[in-house]
């Protein structure tokens, strides 16, 4: 074999290697699917295993969905940028809640910017701008604006396991 043969070769293991290590097991569990109804139709609100943190609520693209300690009943206590940060989840009409889930704890409150937020077992409901995909988890646990944020578990309770104690480079 000549010695170009032999270079190339090498390197096309070792771009071998490298993509095959950038496929194992990491810290994120598998993407959630977008939640699905009973019936067969796309649900504004879901149960996804996310491995650490077990069952939590997910919005109709399979990403997390946290609660504000901060919020006070269905009352939203976040707005401005609080509400750049994390976004709330909002229906245009009746949320439909996925498989798993009880439909009558799924309602909605008005937002002080007149748009209808979804809820879940009365807490409001918001997505993280520091998850990038479905299935992350950054916002657990974060403190920011004024008290803590969780992952809502199936119970429709804050889920307290793990997570971040930080904004995670965000400003708050």
């Amino acid at each position: 074999m000549t010695r170009t043969k032999l270079v190339s070769v090498l390197l096309a293991a070792g771009a071998i290697l490298a993509l095959a290590a950038c496929g194992g097991a990491d810290s994120h569990p598998t993407a959630a699917a977008k939640p699905m109804t009973s019936g067969g139709g796309a649900a504004t609100v879901g149960v996804a295993d996310n491995g650490k943190l077990g069952k939590i609520l997910v919005d109709s693209n399979g990403r997390t969905v946290y609660l504000f300690q901060k919020d006070s009943g269905p009352r939203s206590m976040c707005s401005g940028a609080c509400a750049t940060d994390w976004p709330p989840v909002t229906a245009t009409g009746k949320p439909s809640a996925g498989n798993g889930l009880s439909a009558s704890m799924l309602g909605t409150t008005k937002r002080s910017d007149g748009t209808t937020q979804v809820t879940y077992n009365g807490h409001p409901l918001y997505l993280y701008v520091g998850d990038r995909k479905a299935g992350d988890t950054n916002g657990q646990n974060v403190d920011a604006f004024g008290a803590r944020w969780y992952a809502v578990s199936a119970s429709g309770s804050a889920n307290t396991s793990g997570g971040s104690s930080s904004g995670r480079g965000y400003s708050y």
